[in-house]
């Protein structure tokens, strides 16, 4: 759980109206941008062949390393092997005092800023300035890198002038064109004295000994070619066995990056560059490169992590979390920011700073569907945040929680009893629009709905399944809001697949399906949920098991596996289970879908995906296809349908201070559509949408696709 102090950083993050409104404006705009920077090209293939390229450096990594050093020895340069950051410090420090250098300027390089390189030379007398534009910004303003690509994106035009007024002997207008002049003419002064440069690099290429930088303003060749001594910082994971498979990463990394079709420059050094002196004297460069590993081969060695090697840092994953465009990167703690910056933080550095940030993560899974690596970026920062449960286990209360939720009856009597307890909040409605006390900040941004009178394991004993001749029976699993929070949409989904010519079941002994402890790094009592619900279900003897809810269904096709990997004979039962496992949407498609019916009654609808249904499952096109072919409903698109609502299951509850902004968010975008009705196929979607709507004046209603197939097909009859 994140500590007072990570609070803070957030809440003051989040009254920051200059810097949510600079990272808002990007967000607003980078998602088109990049779609336009890839007309014309196959973004899926492309990735493919990342992925294809780095996997295939890593598990050949030292071989790839043997091979570069060869080629860049014979022309003429050091390569030194820094197993740490502190010895990748300790080396170019000594080789500046043996070369006598006085200044030093850095092209950008996120490696350096890992292992605090500045403030190391600093410290012994060198004289060290930034050359990247951005990075420069952040250097006078005494900050940190925010972003990897964009390192000064937190700051506006009139941030930047006042941080030159306050560093420069003149005056700088808050325009971008003088910006850049003044900052052209100030580093101008410091590549003429420079006696080092030191450069990070994009690429390393094997085959040639190549390394390569892409920029947007010359920095990177004016640091490779002025000074005397040159020194390349390079991460292990930079490496591709040749020029074609560089290729691949000019392609991505700059689309995904800035949205640019190419950087402005794109520089390759193969050996020392000659140094022109103004007496017109020649001569090679000190050229030395430092390969350096500080935490990456271990990474590399942990089978969950082995992927972050395909990573092409190109930081698309920070351009479209909806956490780190409410907070910015400062609040990630160290030096790399994001979801990427997580994972890369709890190796490169430690894992207890990687034990806050990891938090921030909504598991929306944005992230992997834009990333040129295709990492799956919320599974490893699951995976760290289980570790860390599993070391430290969770705080009493909400590991007092999970323990009652993961204990069915206990779990299911108290639900029963809430039922009748809540009527002094409700006051006889749907909703509860206020707590008291310390309770008070659940309902700040949102109602929240009522527990049902009636739970659907209630309901369906009583439900007249009038099937003749069954095509077979189709085990439902309900979940908690469903079974006990929107028992109406259990009745659309029975009726449905009734319909369908299928009877319904609904096994008595399932319950939560450990999600709200797999996500808050509870495994143990995740486990125990799976147990608990592959026997329940007993998949063996069903043609198909149905959920209605994404996240469900989730743990039932994948997360159970994993839960019980070690366990060959509850594997084997999980493995059943999940091939029968279908979400709602997904199997009334598989089954042939609907004849076209309905009232009639126009009606327009806007549809809101579900993050675990769209990127978990890949189901997108089946919801849309059963609500348009319901008479009277027009259905139209709103604009991000596939952004986060912000609810993801107990973040909504750790941190309303961000699920609130990224909910109104979504109600902006629903609210411009002028829709009556926001079909959902995600009961916990609802409940966001539902209860973020309930307290504005929009008369929009919120409906599960099941819910509201129910209604129009009833009304029908």
């Amino acid at each position: 759980m994140a500590n007072a102090h990570f609070k803070q950083e957030i809440e003051n993050a989040l009254e920051n109206d200059i810097l949510r409104g600079a990272l808002g404006r990007f967000g607003d705009v980078y998602g088109k941008n990049r779609e336009q920077a890839y007309q014309g090209y196959d973004f899926a293939a492309l990735r493919e062949k990342v992925v294809e390229v780095k996997s295939y450096a890593a598990e050949h990594l030292d071989e790839m390393i043997e091979q570069f050093e060869k080629a860049v020895t014979a022309r003429g340069a050091k390569v030194f092997h820094a197993a740490t950051g502190d010895d990748a410090k300790q080396y170019i420090i000594e080789l500046a005092k043996q070369q006598k250098v006085k200044n030093i300027v850095k092209s950008k390089s996120m490696a350096s800023e890992e292992i605090h390189l500045n403030a190391a030379l600093l410290k012994e007398g060198f004289d060290v300035q930034e050359t990247d534009l951005g990075e420069w910004i952040v250097q006078l303003a005494g900050q940190r890198p925010s972003h990897m690509v964009m390192p000064a994106i937190h700051m506006t035009k009139e941030q930047v002038a006042d941080t030159f007024n306050n560093n420069l002997s003149y005056t700088s207008d808050p325009v971008i064109a003088k910006l850049v002049k003044t900052a052209r003419q100030e580093m101008r002064k410091k590549f003429v004295e420079a006696d080092m440069g030191i450069s990070g690099a994009n690429i390393a290429v094997a085959e040639t000994g190549t390394l390569m930088m892409m920029t947007n303003e010359g920095n990177a060749r004016l640091t490779a070619t002025w000074p005397r001594v040159h020194v390349f910082l390079v991460g292990l994971e930079k490496f591709v066995p040749n020029f074609e498979d560089a290729g691949y990463i000019l392609q991505t990394l700059p689309r995904n990056g800035t949205a640019q079709q190419l950087t402005s420059y794109v520089t390759m050094i193969t050996g020392p560059n000659p140094t022109y002196y103004p007496d017109g004297s020649i001569e090679d460069k000190e050229f030395h490169i430092i390969l350096m590993d500080n935490g990456r081969r271990k990474m590399y060695a942990d089978e969950q992590f082995k992927q972050v090697f395909q990573c092409i840092r190109c930081a698309a994953c920070l351009n479209v979390c909806p956490a780190f465009q409410l907070v910015g990167g400062h609040v990630y703690g160290h030096i790399y920011t994001g979801g990427i910056g997580t994972i890369l933080t709890a190796f490169l550095n430690s894992e207890k700073d990687a034990e806050n940030p990891q938090n921030l993560c909504l598991q929306c899974g944005k992230c992997t569907e834009v990333c040129a690596g295709k990492l799956d970026i919320p599974g490893m920062i699951l995976e760290i945040r289980n570790r860390i449960g599993d070391q430290k286990g969770l705080p009493m209360t909400p590991k007092f929680i999970l323990d009652v939720v993961s204990n069915r009856r206990l779990f299911h009597s108290l639900l029963r009893v809430a039922s009748k307890a809540q009527l002094p909040f409700s006051k006889g409605q749907p909703t509860i629009r206020h707590l008291p006390f310390f309770l008070s900040g659940l309902t700040e941004k949102r109602s929240l709905p009522t527990i049902a009178d009636v739970p659907f394991r209630d309901v369906i004993r009583k439900m007249n399944q009038d099937v003749k001749n069954p095509k077979g029976t189709i085990a439902f699993f309900g979940g908690c809001l469903v079974d006990f929070v929107y028992p109406k949409i259990g009745e659309g989904v029975v009726r449905v697949l009734n319909e369908k010519g299928y009877k319904v079941t609904f096994p008595e002994g399932q319950s939560c399906c450990g999600a709200p402890a797999s996500y808050m790094g509870d495994r143990q009592n995740a486990r125990k949920s799976a147990i608990m619900n592959i026997e329940a279900m007993d998949a063996e003897k069903v043609d198909y098991v149905v959920s209605a809810c994404p996240t469900c269904t989730h743990a039932l096709i994948d997360s159970f596996r994993e839960l019980l990997a070690d366990d060959p004979a509850m594997l084997k039962r999980a493995g059943e289970l999940s091939r029968k496992s279908m979400d709602f949407a997904k199997l009334l498609t598989i089954l042939g879908g609907l004849e076209e019916g309905g009232d009639g009654v126009p009606l327009k609808v806007t549809y809101h995906d579900s993050c675990h249904l769209r990127r978990k499952m890949g189901v997108i096109e089946e919801p849309r296809n059963i609500l348009s072919n319901i008479k009277g409903v027009d259905l139209v698109e709103m604009n991000e349908s596939d952004r986060c609502c912000g609810f993801a299951g107990s973040y909504s509850i750790k941190f309303p201070e961000m699920s609130g902004p990224i909910l109104e968010r979504k109600l902006r975008n629903i609210e411009a559509t002028g829709a009556d009705v926001v079909a959902v196929d995600c009961p916990g979607c609802l409940m966001q949408i539902n209860g973020g709507l309930d307290q504005t004046d929009l008369k929009v209603k919120v409906k599960h696709t099941a819910e509201l197939l129910l209604e129009k097909r009833q009304k029908q009859k």
